[in-house]
């Protein structure tokens, strides 16, 4: 999981923070690879790494002569390759050629004809013996270069882990200082005050959820939990598959879902004793379907009045190709919500492979 450029400048700009310039890479690469060699790498020039570099050339002759015992007809330095690779990516580059030099030197005496030998060579030999010292060399220059990216990667590893720990502090004393300003500005307008206050506290919660994920978004019932966990978590359920929504879906999801649930609180089944609110999402494709489902409440009914919280649930979803449709049932509000995951983040799928959360009731441990 990596923050990049978007992540950071996202977060920057939101509060006016300076921006860090970050370069994106995953494990999945090869020089993500390079990289976990790189956390066994031994210092380069030290008696260790020489002595691993002769241990793989011992290796490398050993299975050489093991295959011999098999055929005749096996080049004499195919196994000494992956000798050199490995002595120059954990030893460097001193290591690594001090396998190429050890190990040629050896099949040449062992294993090209004549046998326990150096002389005399034939033009055939003599080619190939100068084509493993090109190859291995090569093979050096390689190992290198990419132990040298690793340690570049490591470095700038280490900054981004440092600004997302400072952006994180940097946001929540922002989010504090603007809560007091709008509770005292806000002082004679208790109503709104609160509810400013609330969306804000929404927010931040989410944002420590994208913060913990490396910025790469949040957890659809992680983002549920928070803003529902307030409330009885006994008549509180959710079942759907795990699913890791992307940074702005999961910011405007929070909203969303806080609405929902501030309604609940104040009108709908949360509102009494006997109430009951259960939600189910699922995905099929890039489609996902959200059903909140309330029950066991006072009775609720449509109004005209169109208010902050109305047209939030009007548009919120509009730009990921989605729209959330409202029912007032006799025994409570039905909302359905659909979106398209794959619109919120490009052609990058976000669906994690994850064992389905049946059942899982908000109090309960993840």
């Amino acid at each position: 999981m990596v923050v990049g450029n978007a992540e950071c400048r996202s977060f920057a700009l939101k509060f006016g923070l300076p921006v860090f310039k970050l370069r994106q890479y995953r494990w999945g690469s090869g020089v993500g690879i390079v990289r976990r060699f790189a956390r066994w790498r031994l210092e380069p020039g030290s008696n260790e790494a020489y002595a691993f570099a002769i241990g793989c050339v011992a290796v490398a002759t050993a299975l050489r002569w093991g295959l011999g015992l098999i055929s005749d007809d096996i080049l004499p330095f195919p196994t000494y390759y992956p000798a050199v690779l490995f002595a120059a990516l954990i030893g460097g580059t001193y290591a690594g050629t001090l396998a190429a030099t050890l190990g040629g030197l050896i099949a040449w005496w062992a294993f090209v004809a004549p046998q326990y030998a150096f002389l005399p060579l034939n033009a055939g030999s003599g080619i190939s013996l100068v084509l493993y010292f090109i190859g291995t060399a090569l093979i050096i220059w390689s190992a290198n270069h990419y132990a040298t990216v690793a340690a570049r990667l490591e470095a700038e590893e280490e900054l981004r882990k440092l600004a997302v720990e400072e952006l994180s502090h940097r946001l929540k004393n922002k989010v504090a200082t603007i809560q007091a300003i709008i509770s005292s500005r806000l002082r004679d307008y208790p109503k709104a005050r609160d509810t400013v206050i609330d969306m804000l506290a929404s927010l931040s919660a989410t944002d420590d959820l994208i913060i913990s994920t490396q910025g790469e978004g949040a957890f659809i019932k992680d983002i549920i939990k928070a803003e529902v966990g307030p409330y009885d978590s006994s008549r509180v359920s959710m079942q759907g598959p795990s699913v890791l929504l992307p940074q702005k879906l999961a910011i405007t999801m929070a909203l969303v879902v806080h609405e929902l649930a501030t309604n609940a609180a104040k009108y709908g089944a949360l509102a009494s004793p006997t109430g009951r609110l259960h939600i189910v999402w699922s995905v099929k494709a890039s489609q996902m379907v959200i059903r909140w489902q309330e029950s066991g409440g006072p009775l609720v009914t449509s109004s005209n009045h169109q208010g902050f919280g109305s047209r939030l649930l009007d548009r919120a979803l509009m730009p990921f190709d989605g729209n959330i449709e409202r029912r007032f049932e006799p025994d409570g509000l039905i909302c359905e919500m659909t979106l398209n995951i794959r619109t919120a983040q490009g052609l990058e799928e976000t669906i994690q492979p994850a064992p389905p959360v049946t059942g899982d009731k908000v109090g309960s441990p993840s």
